[in-house]
């Protein structure tokens, strides 16, 4: 046979080879084996085209065409060209083999099998992709211990399905699941059969859905014979049910909708239905929310009790990513205590607002606006129907600021701020408040020093500053609050200083300093004083009208450092103790400014007094009688060296034996024979003790005069009049000591986010903790890792924390030699077991002899549910308050409140 026509021959069967796809047969195990061996990473055979073939052809002619010439005796392709039934190539890999099988049209990959088709991602123990049917099997390999491993992760987008194994339809993106497992945000869902139609629906049978973290075992869930699944938006369900521990429970619902979505949506918010003793049958914290956008929300809630009481909310959160935060509340309710017609019918009104804003320092380093504002009625957190603020019950002061303060970044730098503040007494109604506070200071300005170098020298030290302060002051009572005559009342006024100052050193060790200070004050309200003959009282009239006084004054002060170091032998563990003591001795000077002040009658015998017409200003009124007052004082120190219990480490260790210790006096030079010439001693002090963990602090007063018969100080030493050297007036000592067996026992709790410190509460829980009826999630604990939990039942080192508090105060102004204050308060917590914490609030007071206010509160972490029982055994506050609910966010509704509230008539 010639060569020409054996190569005509193989010419043909090649060409056939390519149009039957026996190519595939006969090179695809070789390019598998050379190409690829090391990764079994492939694309899908597809079906050849005639365009296909034709190209291939044309290839191979191409590559003949120099060395033999060739007949082409095939007539052209008239088959009908058939559109691709996959749009994108399939990649695939194995770890152990890939088997093709051609007669099937099927590869098998087996152990850590993995297939990519677009945005579609299998893995799996073994997988059969079938392209003839465009199709691909899924499941899961045993070990050798019998075990199933390796089970199927099906991934699209961001959605990822679980399964035992899957069947996946590449033409049609349709799926059949058998016991697929999936996480829908805080939801974690199993059905027994999933029919996925397409990308955005999922129909599931025989499902159950869970927040637990164990799907395979979880402590609940509810049982779906039908669902819808809609990935990242919703869940439909039929027939549904919950089940708790394996055990079927009658709780159900014909249907069910879950929202499931990462982001805020808008919906209703469940109330709690309960009841009192006071108020009946009520429905509580119900509502509905709205989530506007990413950057805020609003929270309509509302209470109702069936003898008529009601309360309304709003609130409302937002925030901006690097720039601000905040929160706003508006609670209002009306409280009706008995019936109507009844004697002791009774019906309030109480409000409380609350505002909270918090910049980032980063977006605006030159300007910032920040508010903390909480104020409302006097008795909202005794009264509330809503909330047992423990804490704030006891404090009895409420506190507000909003403020923005701006830097001019000139030369000299100007600093700009306006404040308007708040300061309320909760048990005697008086409001103080500033609406607003204007302050601007430029900065120091050394006009003889030079613009670089140091400044030494009186004259290169001289420096000057103006400072501006406005105030519009405001004092009410609770009753007349934003009222006309609130405003009615205000004063205000305006003061500028101007302080001029320097500082030198002299013979090495002194330093002095001097400064005058110059004020000018401004009034729009002055007074005048006549007496009444009428009413025989002298009367107050007040002057509107611009006025104004100026004042100035001198002072001077020296002060030095000495050091004193007392070493101990080489053995001791303490190596030297050192004592510092900064004396200083100041003198300032003021002048009369008699020239403010005239004369007045005071009584009906014609009494002259004098008075100025500034003397109800914000910002006091020039002095008549100058001062020449000479102060004293002494600070002291103590620090020991000591060796590191560390032999590795060869530096001192450097122990505070005593923080502070300061004495401090005053002697008037320009007082008059009727006058004390001589102030009090103070004597305060402070130290920590136990490695910080004890913080004590203690003060004294010593009065050097005597007192008369009637508890008046007279012009007369006391050691004058038969008594001591000093006589003690006021004393006090605080004594706060934390123990605790976790690592951090410096836990810090976040007063944006923990609203029993935004109520005015404390962070060492001595008064209890708060409770809020309006979210019961947030745990009566301090929220620990877990790694700092015990493991075990018999561990040996339980978890545990205890804060005390000791405060003692001695009073003996009038002879009285009486403690007026002696009490020891603690607070504690400890992890009885794993899941079980337990906490109590209580304390003694030792002048009453009497229990103070006590809390014992317990908690039951129940996984993914949350038990918690408080209770104040006794007092005017007596109550007790029990909880069990999901403690998921999306489940929240799910839950039972009981509670006896405290009597509020007491």
């Amino acid at each position: 046979m010639s060569l020409q026509k054996l190569s005509h021959i193989f010419t043909k069967i090649v060409f056939i080879a390519l149009r039957t796809n026996l190519f595939h047969i006969v090179f695809l195990p070789f390019l598998l084996t050379f190409g690829c061996l090391s990764s079994y990473s492939q694309e899908l055979p597809k079906k050849s085209t005639p365009l296909a073939v034709k190209k291939q052809q044309d290839s191979l002619n191409l590559g003949l065409k120099n060395t033999i010439k060739v007949n082409d005796t095939v007539k052209k392709d008239t088959i009908l060209k058939k559109k691709q039934l996959l749009d994108a190539n399939i990649k695939y890999r194995s770890k152990d083999y890939a088997k093709i099988s051609q007669k099937k049209r099927q590869i098998t990959l087996n152990d850590e099998a993995e297939v990519y088709y677009k945005d579609i991602e299998l893995k799996a123990g073994i997988i059969v992709i079938d392209y003839e049917k465009n199709e691909v099997y899924a499941g899961r390999l045993k070990d050798s211990a019998g075990v199933y491993t390796q089970f199927p992760v099906f991934k699209q987008g961001s959605n990822v399905v679980e399964p035992d194994s899957i069947r996946f339809n590449f033409k049609t993106r349709k799926a059949l699941i058998w016991n697929s497992r999936t996480d829908q945000g805080e939801m974690k869902l199993k059905g027994e059969i999933t029919k996925r139609e397409n990308d955005s629906v999922y129909f599931i049978k025989n499902a159950r859905f869970t927040t637990s973290k164990n799907i395979e075992n979880p402590e609940y869930y509810f049982l779906a014979r039908k669902i819808k699944l809609v990935p990242g938006k919703k869940v439909v369900a039929g027939l549904t049910n919950m089940v708790i521990a394996d055990v079927p429970t009658p709780i159900g619902v014909p249907f069910a909708f879950f929202p499931m979505t990462d982001e805020s949506t808008s919906g209703i918010i469940i109330p709690t239905f309960g009841d009192t003793n006071a108020r009946g049958y009520f429905l509580q914290n119900g509502g509905y929310y709205f989530a506007l956008n990413k950057h805020y929300d609003l929270a309509l809630l509302g209470d109702y009790y069936t003898n008529g009481s009601y309360a309304l909310r709003a609130e409302t959160n937002y925030a901006k990513k690097y720039k601000f935060r905040g929160s706003f509340n508006l609670r209002y309710e009306n409280l009706i205590e008995n019936e109507r017609g009844l004697p002791d019918y009774r019906k309030t009104n109480i409000y409380n607002i609350q505002w909270t804003h918090s910049p980032d320092i980063k977006a605006t380093p030159n300007s910032r606006f920040s508010a903390s504002v909480n104020l409302g009625s006097q008795k909202y957190f005794q009264n509330s129907l809503n909330q047992l603020n423990s804490a704030n019950f006891l404090n009895n002061t409420l506190q507000s600021s909003v403020s923005y303060a701006k830097t001019f970044n000139t030369v000299p730098q100007v600093n700009m701020s306006l404040t308007a503040s708040h300061q309320q007494n909760t048990n005697t109604g008086e409001i103080n408040m500033t609406l607003p506070t204007l302050q601007a200071s430029v900065a120091q300005v050394f006009p003889f020093a030079p613009k670089d170098g140091s400044k030494k020298g009186i004259i290169k030290n001289i420096n000057f500053q103006y400072n501006l302060r406005g105030e519009n002051r405001i004092n009410t009572v609770d009753s007349l609050f934003f009222k006309p005559q609130m405003f009615k009342d205000a004063k205000n006024g305006l003061q500028h200083s101007i302080p001029i100052g320097t500082n030198f050193k002299v013979f090495k060790h002194f330093s002095i300093t001097a400064a005058t200070n110059y004020q000018e004050t401004w009034y729009l309200k002055t007074i005048e004083k006549k007496f009444n003959a009428t009413t025989n009282k002298v009367d107050d009239i007040e002057k509107n009208g611009f006025a104004t006084f100026r004042t100035y004054d001198f002072s001077s002060g020296i002060g030095t450092t000495v050091y004193g170091t007392f070493n101990f032998g080489k053995d001791s563990k303490i190596k030297s103790i050192r004592h510092v003591v900064t004396p200083r001795v100041g003198y300032t000077y003021t002048p009369s400014f008699k020239r403010y002040y005239d004369d007045y009658v005071a009584d009906a015998n014609g009494t002259i007094r004098s008075y100025t017409r500034f003397e109800s200003g914000i910002f006091g009124a020039p002095g008549l009688n100058f001062s020449n007052i000479m102060s004293f004082t002494l600070g002291n120190t103590l620090e020991a060296k000591v060796k590191d219990r560390d032999s590795t480490k060869t530096e001192l260790k450097k122990i505070k034996l005593l923080n502070s210790l300061n004495f401090s006096t005053r002697y008037n030079l320009s007082a008059e024979k009727d006058q004390l010439a001589w102030a009090p001693l103070e004597i305060s002090g402070g130290t920590n003790l136990f490695k910080d963990k004890m913080n004590v602090n203690f003060s004294t007063t010593l009065d050097p005069y005597a007192i008369d018969s009637n508890g008046k100080t007279i012009n007369m030493f006391n050691i004058d009049n038969g008594g001591s050297l000093f006589r003690i007036t006021r004393a006090g000592l605080t004594v706060n000591y934390s123990l605790s067996s976790k690592k951090d026992n410096e836990k810090k709790q976040d007063s944006f986010n923990n609203q029993g410190l935004r109520n005015g509460g404390r962070e060492d829980n001595l008064f209890g903790t708060t409770t809020d009826f309006s979210d019961r999630r947030e745990s009566q604990f301090d929220k620990e890792d877990e790694d700092d939990a015990f493991s075990g039942f018999f561990n040996a080192q339980i978890p545990w924390d205890l804060r005390l508090a000791y405060s003692l105060a001695y009073s003996n102004d009038n002879r009285q030699n009486k403690i007026t204050q002696n009490s020891l308060m603690f607070s504690g917590d400890i992890d009885i077991t794993p899941k079980w914490k337990a906490g109590i609030s209580s304390g003694y007071d030792f002048v009453q002899n009497g229990v103070t206010y006590t809390q014992l509160r317990f908690e039951r972490d129940l996984l993914s549910w949350r038990m918690d029982f408080n209770w104040n055994p006794y007092g005017d506050r007596a109550s007790w308050y029990f909880f069990i609910g999901i403690s998921s966010s999306v489940l929240s509704d799910i839950k039972w409140d009981k509670r006896n509230v405290p009597d509020r008539r007491l």
